[in-house]
């Protein structure tokens, strides 16, 4: 049996339907993203297993046991802000403590417990410190520590990176994983960053309009998107419009070119169209490239990304991007020019709406 189950979550407000059909079933010791737009449901699904919403419908259950009627305080459940929400006037060492001396245990086990918090963290130099005195990545670590402090059966993170520079994201993000291994919790972290979810996830639900779009591994959500939201939010994607030739070989024509996909397009008559997406980085214009499909077009334009150039090409009417390594020894194609991109027909997916 799962330790954390949603199942049929709904939620209202007013005439407006946030949350429709919510289930997943989330393992002990177990990391979660919910990743998706503002607006999508995320949060509120958040909210609601933490007590701070009411689902209008469905139930929640942990390790077996209804907590829907219990209240934020009674659900022994841990949560991290965007905003950090440290008391000001308040030590990082009397933060850290806060939940537990509301719980009203001895001051030797709290201190105890602090002191263990701020290891876990490496800040216990810092623990006589004010939350001015510190910079955001600190004050995030701290509220991650007195979230755990009262070990919490769940942790709960809302965008706790968004307020950060992107180094200290990438470092934090990093470290929140290893704390959470280290201490085997089941953790739920909300972002509408796709990097964050796909570095540091054990599985993703891709929200969408307060429904689950896919749930899977960051290798399922990446490579074989489920729908077409899911493919063109999670990374960057090509799609591209194609017309069924022959549906019984699954062979299908971009422009005026034909080419035979691997997967099924039985579902569809000739003459149909197909959307399909291709990665920019599933294409190559050397001729040395493994492959067994290839697309003739006309340059469009070439962005230099840094250790990438981003090259677009223009196929029958579809703009198809693909990466070059950026190497001072070759020189990317120039707009006008005709090139031929090499691929694997097993990366050119059949999007269904």
């Amino acid at each position: 049996m799962s330790f954390l189950s949603l199942t049929n979550i709904q939620k209202s407000f007013g005439p407006v339907q946030v949350v429709k059909n919510f289930n997943m079933d989330i393992e002990k010791g177990e990391f979660v993203s919910f990743l998706g737009p503002s607006g999508c449901g995320k949060t509120t699904v958040l909210r609601m297993i933490a007590g701070f919403e009411n689902p209008t419908g469905g139930n929640l259950t942990i390790a077996g046991k209804d907590i829907a009627p219990l209240k934020p305080n009674q659900r022994n459940i841990g949560m991290v802000f965007q905003a950090y929400a440290l008391f000001p006037n308040m030590t990082v060492h009397d933060n850290v403590a806060f939940g537990l001396k509301i719980a009203g245990k001895p001051k030797a086990e709290i201190d105890a417990r602090v002191k263990e918090m701020l290891a876990l963290i490496h800040l216990g130099h810092l623990a006589d410190r004010y939350p001015y005195q510190m910079s955001g990545g600190q004050q995030q670590r701290v509220a991650l520590a007195r979230a755990l402090a009262a070990k919490p059966q769940v942790l709960l993170l809302d965008e706790p990176l968004s307020a950060l520079d992107a180094k200290i994201r990438v470092s934090l993000r990093e470290e929140i994983r290893q704390i959470q291994q280290s201490l085997g919790i089941t953790t739920i972290f909300v972002t509408h960053d796709q990097e964050e979810a796909l570095s540091i996830s054990d599985r993703i639900v891709v929200m969408n309009g307060g429904r689950a779009d896919q749930i899977g591994t960051p290798f399922e959500i990446y490579n074989t998107p489920a729908t077409r939201f899911v493919a063109s939010f999670v990374g960057t994607l090509n799609m591209i419009e194609a017309k069924v030739v022959d549906p019984a070989v699954n062979r299908i024509q971009i422009g005026d070119q034909g080419v035979t996909l691997k997967q099924s397009v039985a579902a569809y008559k000739a003459g149909d169209t197909v959307s399909l997406a291709l990665r920019p980085e599933a294409g190559s214009l050397a001729e040395s490239t493994p492959s067994d499909t290839k697309l003739t077009g006309q340059v469009v334009s070439a962005h230099f990304l840094g250790s990438v150039i981003r090259t677009r090409m223009n196929v029958g009417g579809n703009v198809i991007s693909f990466d070059m390594f950026n190497s001072p020894g070759v020189t990317p194609p120039a707009a006008g020019e005709t090139v031929t991109l090499r691929f694997m027909a097993a990366d050119l997916l059949v999007i269904r709406d």
